[in-house]
């Protein structure tokens, strides 16, 4: 086995993202910080230069602290950048995924008071014309002003002395430092407010789980606009100077084989479904070819030597110096972790939310615990509460530096889930062992995971439904790695927009159910035109009968994946 002993964590003054960048800028100075394909690298020093120059490009334009400013970009360097420099001058940074309809940007936006737009070439286009926004706006791609091409670099370099000469204010712990929505789509906008203490000391405590350094390589593969990539992979990589590789592709095996070839990464994080095709496709069909081999392979103690056997090829289709393979955003099948554990891979899964920074749970590689997340991190409080006393599944309830301050301008909906006294209420469902290991058993919240990472809120996409025509009420859920809406209509009123064409149809029930799926159809391309990419409805179901309700007439949801496996159960958040 290949042991690892690490250099010592980054010591910070305070846990500040400003501190963070002053101090990895000092330290590591010309070490490689992030690339991004064949089209730019960035040194820990340029890194700094770089933040200083949009630091006062935007101060120079009327940006100051305590301003939202949105960040829309895919993952490269200047989104590094322009996080450190937003955060470093105590603007309140809005990261958006590039996934959000043009409709859940603007919602954004709106909500959250944004000042000034950083955005990437893509996302522009696609919102150009369609937003109504006359803030400053910065193409991230090369910096410069979107609406007068001034470059930002430039600018900088002109002003001199004043430019060289300014220093932003000195940011504090306690300070807002990000509002990241769960989602963006009208109805019910939810910004989680992080400040610097949270995602600092969250990190921090990741290191404690896996100690990055400066000789770490990753390999950034999920949106930087969520926490787990951004805390887990951002932060705590540029406090502890290793380097990022950005790709400028969709992360699919074809992209990233050659790429764990070239770069040999020793971090990466990853949600369930890549590596769970990785190992159908290439694992589990290679030894069920034949009947014989299916044979062996349902045999145990043939499968663990097969699986050991993988194992060394699996490693070595990772570049073969994995020190860290992070799986979070869900459980990863029973099957899969199995598997991993066999070939000696080293993985860790963890447990989080968006509210938490995210992490609240995880183990080291080397003290995974089958099927759990394991404790809580650290410096986190954690207990069940309403335990049934029958099978010990509680909800998760922690307390910690960690925990959100709240829903932006939502007092409400922070109150039904953060007391005043500091504890979290998850919505999720787990038991614990005499070790305190967490083990997941459902979700309440109804979370589902897309297929590369995505956060997607059923709830969302059926406030949108249940305005369509005819519609009585819906249900979004997941089915075979499948967004799926199980809609019932009111047959009334659709028999009644039909009745000339079904009263001389030869079959009555038979044209009605031709036209219900016609309809079923057009229900799913109008949805699919108001949410993003990544919430886009695959199969619309038209019910017979109503949903089963609770006394409080709130659906039981439950029921619809009754029967069907639980990896296509929706799923917990990090």
């Amino acid at each position: 086995m290949y042991f690892y002993i690490p250099s010592s964590m980054t010591k910070l003054k305070t846990n500040t993202l400003q501190e963070l960048l002053f101090n990895s800028v000092e330290t590591y100075a010309e070490k490689l910080a992030y690339t991004y394909g064949d089209m730019d690298s960035v040194t820990y020093t340029e890194l700094g230069t770089r933040a200083a120059q949009l630091r006062y490009y935007l101060a120079s334009h009327g940006i100051v602290r305590g301003d939202k400013v949105a960040l829309i970009s895919e993952n490269m360097p200047n989104w590094g950048v322009s996080y450190f420099a937003l955060a470093s001058m105590g603007v309140v940074i809005v990261p958006v995924l590039v996934d959000f309809s043009a409709v859940e940007i603007n919602t954004v936006l709106n909500h959250a008071e944004v000042k000034a737009l950083i955005a990437s070439k893509k996302v522009l286009n696609k919102i150009s014309g369609k937003i109504e926004f006359s803030g400053l706006t910065i193409e991230i791609n090369h910096f410069s002003n979107a609406q007068q091409g001034e470059k930002v670099d430039f600018f900088y370099t002109n002003a001199g002395a004043d430019a060289l000469n300014w220093q932003p204010e000195t940011t504090n712990p306690e300070d807002l430092a990000c509002i990241i929505y769960t989602s963006g789509t009208t109805g019910r906008s939810k910004g989680v407010m992080l400040t610097n203490e949270n995602l600092v000391w969250d990190a921090i405590m990741c290191w404690t789980l896996y100690p990055m350094a400066d000789d770490d390589i990753a390999l950034s593969v999920l949106p930087l606009a969520h926490t787990y990539e951004c805390t887990l992979g951002l932060i705590l990589g540029t406090m502890n100077g290793s380097t990022t590789h950005y790709i400028d592709k969709a992360p699919t095996a074809n992209v990233l084989m050659p790429l764990f070839k070239k770069y040999h990464p020793t971090f990466l994080l990853t949600v369930p479904l890549i590596i769970e095709k990785i190992y159908k496709a290439g694992v589990k069909t290679a030894f069920t070819k034949s009947a014989f081999m299916r044979f062996l392979f349902g045999l145990r103690p043939t499968q663990y030597l097969l699986h050991r056997v993988a194992g060394k090829k699996l490693k070595r289709l990772f570049g073969g110096h994995i020190r860290f393979f992070g799986i979070g955003g869900a459980a990863v099948s029973t099957e899969v972790e199995r598997f991993l554990r066999d070939a000696g891979f080293l993985y860790s899964c963890g447990y989080g939310l968006t509210e938490t920074s995210p992490m609240i749970c995880g183990l080291s590689v080397s003290n995974t615990v089958f099927r759990s997340v394991g404790p809580p991190m650290k410096g986190i409080e954690l207990r069940l509460d309403d335990v049934n006393p029958n099978t010990g599944e509680g909800e998760i309830v922690v307390r910690g530096r960690n925990v959100m301050k709240g829903y932006f301008k939502e007092p409400e909906m922070t109150a039904e889930v953060l007391q005043a006294d500091g504890w979290f209420h998850t919505g999720d469902l787990a038991v614990l062992d005499k070790k305190g290991n967490v083990t997941l058993k459902g979700r309440s919240k109804n979370m589902i995971l897309g297929a590369s990472g995505e956060n997607i809120y059923p709830e969302e996409i059926e406030a949108i439904i249940n305005e369509m025509d005819n519609v009585v009420e819906s249900v979004v859920y997941q089915h075979k790695g499948r967004l799926v809406a199980s809609v019932y209509l009111n047959k009334e009123e659709f028999a009644k927009k039909y009745h000339d064409m079904l009263s001389s149809a030869y079959n009555y029930q038979d044209e009605l159910v031709k036209r219900m799926d016609a309809y079923s159809k057009e229900l799913r391309v109008k949805v699919n035109q108001l949410v993003s990419r990544h919430a886009q409805l695959n199969d619309v179901e038209v019910r017979n009968e109503p949903f089963e309700k609770t006394a409080t007439m709130k659906i039981k949801r439950f029921l619809i994946n009754k029967g069907k496996s639980n990896d296509d159960k929706g799923s917990i958040t990090t």
